[in-house]
């Protein structure tokens, strides 16, 4: 769409007729995300209540279609990157985040680590670096005073804040890890996530073997990267009083991991009432239904 068009379409949101109002917003409605810096800036000179509201909510529409969009493709690859996932997550509040500045800061991070490792390390003494790295050093660590804040979902957030939830942390492990060459990958365990430290990369295209002894330990991150033993995952389960399943223990999909991110988002704005919210989240989640 022309900038000359857009501009002119913008200077009739104010329009008080209904009929104008609703035949603008469907024209600028077919632009795409582009246009979004045209709209602010009539915002910004526009001070007037109902033309701002107007503005924002065209604004957000053409975000949250963007989103939806790249999110959608992502699925199709079957989430092919896992931090891509979570910084589509995070850009659905963020519109403006870029992926390079999610990725520079994981870059940052995996650099720390690197400079730490050698080849001669065994896999528990690389888990142990990981863990200094990014507990200590860094100081990640669960957010306890708001556990159930949306922000601790959004992996900008917590890059910045160094806080989140089990999952948000066990992303940043993960990509970090796999990043480094280490094969370690999210386990979808119910009431808490934990990571799995395999005994090759390859091993996670087997992961449905049956083959217990593919993994050579589990990570805990919200306790300081804690190992733990197949019997500790199993005492929790017990103590959880959890029907066992194979899916307790093995490697799960990027999907999965981001489906469970979107269904924390949907707890954390239940518990602080934004409906709207929770229907957007929900039709990223019906997206990956669909797939």
């Amino acid at each position: 769409m022309e900038k000359n068009r857009i501009k002119a379409l913008i200077t009739l949101l104010d329009d008080p007729n209904q009929e104008i109002f609703d035949s603008v917003e469907s024209e600028l409605m077919k632009a795409e995300v582009e246009i979004v810096p045209e709209l602010e800036k009539a915002w910004e000179e526009h001070p007037e209540g109902v033309f701002q509201h107007r503005i924002e909510n065209i604004i957000h529409s053409l975000q949250f279609r963007d989103v939806k969009k790249r999110f959608r493709a992502w699925v199709a690859f079957n989430g092919e990157d896992l931090l891509t996932g979570a910084w589509l997550v995070a850009k659905y509040q963020y519109p403006e985040l870029t992926f390079e500045e999610v990725d520079e800061a994981i870059s940052n991070l995996r650099k720390d680590v690197w400079l730490e490792l050698n080849e001669h390390l065994t896999a528990l003494e690389k888990a142990r670096i990981l863990n200094h790295i990014l507990f200590d050093v860094h100081g990640f660590s669960r957010n306890n005073s708001n556990f159930l804040s949306p922000q601790n979902s959004f992996i900008c957030d917590v890059l910045d804040t160094r806080k989140g939830n089990p999952i948000s942390l066990s992303i940043i492990y993960s990509v970090i890890a796999n990043r480094l060459g280490l094969p370690v990958y999210g386990v979808n365990l119910p009431k808490n996530f934990i990571l799995a430290y395999m005994d090759h990369p390859d091993s996670l295209l087997t992961q449905n073997s049956g083959d217990e002894s593919s993994v050579l330990f589990y990570i805990n991150p919200i306790n300081k990267g804690a190992v733990l033993g197949r019997k500790e995952i199993e005492h929790f389960i017990k103590q959880q009083k959890l029907e066992p399943r194979d899916s307790y223990f093995e490697p799960c999909s990027n999907l999965d991991i981001i489906r469970r991110v979107l269904n924390n988002l949907v707890l954390g704005y239940e518990h602080t009432g934004q409906l709207v919210k929770i229907e957007e989240i929900r039709e990223l989640i019906s997206i990956m239904d669909e797939h």
